[in-house]
């Protein structure tokens, strides 16, 4: 028999609850922002 699947399971080997996801997608975005900021600003 097969375990019934967890539903806070994200199937992400890195990121193994959905708190852990959200944090790294909003991480990502203030990266990407900062980024295209500082560029902006070098080359303005």
């Amino acid at each position: 028999m097969t375990p019934e699947p967890d539903d806070e399971s994200t199937g992400l080997p890195g990121l193994r609850s959905w708190p852990a996801v959200y944090v790294f997608v909003l991480g990502v975005f203030v990266l990407w922002v900062g980024l295209l900021a500082a560029l902006t600003e070098v080359y303005s």
